[in-house]
């Protein structure tokens, strides 16, 4: 998941081999990104950066997009069986154009992370079609209200592939 089935645009590949080459780690892309529903320029992307030191990465990642480390929020899940921690930023510069949510985790949570992400790209056509839709209706449309939306969209990508059970709660900032 190192390479996205969507192509970025110049601006977007730059960011990401620099921030790469920054962290000096790989960024693993998920989400939308990887499946025929992700639409330019508003879709969010979302990466993951597994780590042996969390708080490393943490600082530079302030570093290099210039956040305060109060926009880290903790993130704990449940998924199969199977719990961990992590942490989660939302980055936005809009000047930029840039919209990504990173996901923070230790290298000890990369099988299960990487499992659950893989189940959320390899969708059944149908699923890829009714997001598609429900994307469209809400982005170009103006049509879907934004709660409708996350509430489809979160049962799309959880109930209706039988990922019910997963669990993931954002327990606070960093701080």
């Amino acid at each position: 998941m190192e390479n996205t089935k969507n192509k970025f645009p110049k601006h977007l590949q730059v960011f990401f081999k620099e921030l790469s080459d920054y962290l000096d780690t790989q960024l693993l892309f998920y989400g939308s990104i990887q499946r025929s529903d992700y639409f330019p320029g508003q879709s969010d992307i979302d990466v993951d950066i597994f780590t042996d030191n969390e708080q490393a990465i943490i600082a530079k990642l302030q570093h290099f997009l210039h956040v305060n480390k109060n926009e880290f929020k903790k993130t704990v899940w449940v998924m199969n069986d199977v719990s961990g921690y992590g942490y989660k930023l939302k980055y936005e510069n809009n000047i930029k154009q840039i919209n990504v949510e990173f996901s923070i985790y230790n290298e000890k949570f990369r099988e299960p992370m990487l499992e659950q992400h893989i189940t959320k790209t390899m969708l059944p056509l149908y699923i890829n079609i009714i997001l598609y839709i429900l994307k469209f209706s809400y982005y170009k449309l103006c049509i879907v209200p934004e709660g409708i939306y996350i509430y489809i969209k979160k049962f799309l990508l959880n109930d209706a592939i039988g990922r019910g059970n997963d669990l993931f709660v954002i327990t606070g900032d960093l701080n």
